[in-house]
């Protein structure tokens, strides 16, 4: 008799369980609606944080991971999906993984991650990407390649957006390799500034609002004066 009173407790314990996991997973995603409407970031995070507890998904994950690497909470995102690439990982995953390492300042590993991104479907955008990271850690010839890869598949109506200004702003992705290939050339050859000024001049006159290429352009006019003066 004992053993059927406690065979019906464990059945009823069970079935309150199912059904309160079942209730809360309708709350959250009642709530995960809710907040995605109102546009609250922060709400949808604790909607998704929830729903993955009560019934984890690789999908929700990753979607989480992009929501707090989107709001700048770049540990938040790799701690989520991990640092360590697997090949069964979605875009998605990769693409996060790249931006929260690069944001932290990991470039090698924010390289590693872009380039899987490049293999499975290359662009441009993902070019820019890698250019611009690889000119920063010294990689001039891997540099150069994105960045010819880069000028044959950029379309005229490709922008690239800098924030280097208080005002964000775009311009032509064309542009902006070539604002690139002038930085390459000039770490390339110093002695010979014109090089890179006459292609930082092309790209200037594909987008005259290219703020950062006239900041490079100044420099290197700066410095070529200064290597000049000695001769006077």
């Amino acid at each position: 008799m004992k053993q059927i009173i406690t065979a019906v407790v464990l059945l009823f314990a069970l079935s309150i369980s199912a059904q309160t996991k079942s209730d809360l997973l309708t709350h959250y995603e009642a709530f995960y609606k809710q907040m995605k409407s109102q546009g609250d970031t922060q709400g949808i995070i604790n909607a998704i944080t929830h729903l993955n507890v009560l019934a984890p998904n690789e999908a929700r994950k990753d979607t989480l991971a992009y929501l707090y690497v989107n709001s700048n909470q770049n540990m938040q995102a790799l701690r989520t999906i991990g640092v360590d690439t697997k090949d069964t990982d979605s875009d998605m995953a990769v693409q996060v993984r790249a931006l929260a390492l690069k944001d932290l300042g990991d470039l090698k590993r924010a390289i590693a991650q872009f380039e899987i991104l490049n293999k499975r479907a290359p662009n441009a955008f993902l070019a820019y990407e890698l250019a611009d990271l690889k000119i920063q850690t010294g990689d001039k010839a891997g540099a150069s390649t994105n960045i010819e890869y880069g000028l044959t598949n950029a379309k005229d109506d490709m922008k690239y957006a800098f924030y280097e200004r208080q005002q964000p702003y775009e311009v032509s992705l064309k542009a902006a390799f070539l604002h690139l290939k002038a930085l390459v050339q000039y770490n390339n050859d110093q002695a010979n500034p014109d090089a890179a000024l006459v292609l930082i001049n092309e790209a200037l006159a594909i987008a005259p609002n290219f703020n950062l290429a006239s900041l490079s352009k100044q420099a290197i006019e700066a410095r070529k004066a200064e290597a000049a003066e000695p001769k006077k």
